[in-house]
């Protein structure tokens, strides 16, 4: 019996640690951050109501940076030479509608710097001279994104430009080529022209950005989801002064990029949930045996 009162106790104190004094002692060392589950409310809405027949028209004011492979409309740009010309290369816009906030794009196309939070040589010249076109521009693009939007087309579109993943094989400029490392077939030079590539937009990158946007690999894993979800927001209620733009996501834009950083930062998270339990419940039954049996064995002794 006296042994089974001291595991109460170090279990006791082990949860009091790991729910309590770990979680205050972070609190304490971090900021709070709330949230506001990304309704942008320093942005007044326009009242407009976007028709998205004459923003196919105004898509034009767009297509000079843009791409919108959805619809058949090729960048201006490779990726290589819209980091020459602005220092980062802009977004395909096919789903955009889909994972950008209504309010924050109306906003955003008025005036991207001062919307985004961004430093003033902000790569993005204001797109609509007038709230109604913004909101045509907004409507036509929600009117042909699709339904649905997998994690990765959500990160790439939102982060991808200026973040690498190289868990997931992403880098500023596109999936990172495969190869079977045979020289005949040509793939070892197209790997490295294609690193040597990427060296070059991270150099342009770096100069634009102030310095280079970190890999976001294990970011998953580093910084809670909380944590994650204000920074995204906005960075600035982190990170007062930093380079990083707001992006203008969706609650569910967000879910869809976090969605995306836990499966390359941390992939076996579900099968550790999983196995997790059983783990604690063969301790569980392994220490009732072990006690059955030392009673069983010092029965009638003292």
């Amino acid at each position: 019996m006296k042994e089974l009162k001291i595991l109460a106790v170090v279990v006791f104190f082990t949860l009091v640690t790991y729910w309590g004094v770990e979680p205050y002692a972070h609190s304490q060392m971090h900021k709070h951050v709330e949230g506001h589950d990304f309704t942008y409310q320093d942005i007044n809405a326009s009242g407009v109501k976007g028709d998205p027949a004459k923003g196919k028209n105004l898509i034009a004011a767009c297509a000079g940076c843009h791409g919108i492979k959805s619809q058949g409309m090729k960048a201006p740009m490779d990726a290589m030479g819209a980091s020459a010309a602005y220092g980062v290369n802009p977004p395909d816009l096919s789903n955009a509608g889909a994972i950008f906030d209504e309010k924050f794009l109306i906003a955003f196309l008025q005036n991207p710097a001062h919307t985004a939070k961004a430093k003033p040589n902000f790569a993005m010249p204001p797109s609509a001279a007038s709230a109604q076109d913004a909101a045509d521009i907004v409507a036509y693009l929600k009117s042909i994104a699709p339904k649905e939007v997998s994690p990765k087309e959500a990160y790439v579109t939102a982060c991808g430009r200026c973040h690498a993943n190289s868990y997931g094989k992403w880098t500023q400029i596109g999936d990172i080529p495969k190869t079977k490392g045979n020289i005949k077939t040509g793939n070892d030079v197209a790997l490295a022209q294609f690193k040597i590539n990427v060296a070059k937009y991270q150099d342009k990158l770096a100069d634009y950005m102030g310095k280079l946007p970190p890999d976001l690999k294990i970011i998953a894993r580093a910084r809670s989801k909380h944590y994650l979800e204000t920074f995204v927001e906005d960075p600035q209620s982190h990170l007062p002064g930093t380079a990083m733009p707001r992006v203008g996501l969706t609650k569910e834009g967000f879910e869809k990029v976090y969605a995306y950083l836990e499966s390359t930062g941390d992939p076996s998270k579900p099968l550790r949930e999983k196995t997790g339990p059983i783990v604690l419940g063969f301790f569980l039954i392994f220490t009732l045996l072990a006690y059955g049996w030392y009673k069983s064995q010092w029965k009638g002794l003292k």
